[in-house]
């Protein structure tokens, strides 16, 4: 008796949407081709793709063999046959490992993306600072131009020098310009700030100094010609911890006033009432520099070799040398500058917020090393109601 050996081949056939059928393989090749035929030609298929895999050539002595009944799944044209492991075989599915190994690429992705996506934000952040900043210095710029540019001598001839009278109401001569370093007597924060220059190969220091400015000018208020002053000045701390504040002055007097009027409005402007008064505003915070130089008429800076210009051309100015180049100079009588340079140094939002936090030593070695955070603005103003004769 001859021993059979059933053979089992694979045969995808595209149904549809239709079941999966179950067809039997015949012994014999013509029963084989008649029952794939009828197949074929079943009216319940609508599209049947008949492929094979493997020849039918399975063979024993000569015949096919009667197998048992062979699952038949449909398929597309172009899809990969699933392999069949026997009569029973079930679909594949995903392992454990395998789950564990995709959330964990998953989960470094996602870790890799949101590490991008906060350093695109702090970015972001930091650009957004930079732009308030040099937005609020621009303006404060603009606004110190403006008063300069309308600065006006009162024109009153006097000799009495206002260094050697204190300010007061009485005090007859009106000031047109005055410059003058600010001095505190808690040197915390520090001031003048000095702040390495990181890409000297000296070390080099850079000095940023605070001075007080005095601007007299003239205009017409609701019809009535007045004089007008303004000044500017930085205290290096509040009560509230807020550092390197910079606050205006600004203050009108009536024209008929005369002379005790106009020295009245520097009298007012250097009592240096921040907080008491309502002619002092605050502008911005953290400015650690704020210079004004005052240059003649052939352009030459009237600093420290100006000790005694009354004994030269200049007349109705008064200058006291100070330290670190600096000149305390004031402008009286017909005397205003030719023109005034002004500097203006402000620290970066997130620096001063962190400086404020701070105090003591801390605050001033952190201060002192962020000389890459300050922002510097210069501008060179000129004066348009210059009287040339003060220079003759």
């Amino acid at each position: 008796m001859k021993k059979r050996f059933p053979t089992f081949c694979r045969v995808p056939v595209d149904f549809g949407n239709q079941p999966v059928r179950l067809v039997a393989i015949q012994r014999r090749r013509a029963q084989q081709s008649r029952a794939r035929e009828q197949a074929v030609q079943s009216p319940d298929r609508k599209e049947v793709g008949l492929h094979l895999e493997q020849s039918l050539n399975c063979r024993e002595n000569g015949s096919l063999t009667v197998g048992s009944q062979l699952r038949i799944r449909p398929s597309r044209f172009n899809d990969s046959p699933r392999k069949l492991s026997g009569f029973n075989a079930k679909p594949e599915g995903f392992t454990l490992v395998e789950v564990l190994v995709t959330l964990v690429l998953l989960s470094m992705i996602v870790l890799a993306l949101m590490a991008v996506f906060s350093g695109i934000q702090r970015a972001f952040r930091a650009s957004l600072t930079q732009t308030d900043t040099l937005e609020g210095g621009r303006a404060v710029m603009d606004l110190i131009a403006n008063d300069l540019e309308t600065m006006t001598p009162a024109n009153w001839q006097t000799n009495i020098s206002p260094i050697n009278n204190s300010p007061s109401p009485n005090y007859y001569a009106p000031v047109n310009f005055f410059v003058a370093e600010q001095s505190f007597v808690v040197p915390s924060p520090p001031t003048p700030l000095f702040q390495p220059l990181l890409s000297s190969p000296t070390s080099q220091m850079r000095t940023n100094i605070l001075e007080n400015i005095f601007i007299l000018s003239k205009g017409n208020i609701s019809g009535v010609p007045s004089w007008i002053g303004t000044g500017y000045s930085v205290t290096t701390n509040l009560a509230d911890g807020t550092l390197y504040p910079l606050y205006r002055f600004y203050m009108a007097t009536n024209a008929a006033a005369g002379p005790a009027g106009e020295a009245g409005l520097f009298a007012q402007y250097h009592a240096f009432q921040y907080t008491n008064t309502g002619e002092w505003s605050h502008l911005m915070d953290g400015v650690v520099n704020l210079t004004a130089r005052a240059y003649d008429t052939n352009g030459v800076w009237m600093t420290n070799g100006y000790v005694n210009p009354q004994a030269f051309h200049v007349r109705f100015v008064s200058f006291i040398p100070q330290t670190n180049g600096i000149t305390e100079c004031f402008f009286y009588s017909n005397a205003i500058p030719a023109s005034v340079q002004i500097e203006l140094g402000t620290l970066e939002d997130h620096t001063l917020r962190h400086a404020e936090s701070l105090s003591g030593p801390n605050q001033n070695s952190y201060l002192s090393n962020a000389g890459s955070q300050v922002h510097v603005f210069r501008q060179r103003i000129w004066i348009r109601n210059m009287d040339p004769t003060a220079y003759e």
